[in-house]
């Protein structure tokens, strides 16, 4: 008999630029997590729905297509999941940041790698991200 492949909890990235999705997504694989791209909030929702249980963070972007942002994302995620940790991203936020959820961290673009996986390892282990 096989042996049973070990659970691993799965990071969404919600990034509608393919290149950025890319990287981000290349390297979060380095903190053991399995990744799911989406390039809108609502296939994110959609997902989340569908796997929610096994989703360690979302790393968003704040400015995407369609009717729903990251921010919207993000208090829609912390409504359904209160202990998701959930990271929103932007170079350009304007006043997006003002309706953010309390225990949802920002990321100013250009983040840093070792940043996004110090908080992809916190998320990884149940852990709260620091701020």
């Amino acid at each position: 008999m096989g042996q049973a492949k070990p659970h691993r909890r799965k990071a969404v990235i919600v990034e509608d630029d393919a290149d950025l999705r890319w990287l981000t997504a290349t390297l979060l694989e380095e903190s053991d997590l399995d990744i799911i791209e989406c390039e809108s909030a609502e296939a994110a929702l959609a997902t989340m729905l569908i796997c929610g249980k096994d989703v360690s963070m979302i790393f968003a972007d704040i400015r995407l297509p369609g009717v729903m942002d990251g921010v919207d994302l993000a208090r829609e995620v912390k409504m359904r999941w209160p202990h998701l940790t959930v990271v929103v991203t932007s170079g350009n936020p304007g006043d997006r940041l003002e309706h953010l959820p309390p225990d949802v961290l920002y990321m100013p673009k250009p983040w840093q790698a070792l940043n996004l996986l110090m908080v992809a390892e916190r998320a990884k282990l149940g852990q709260p991200p620091m701020h």
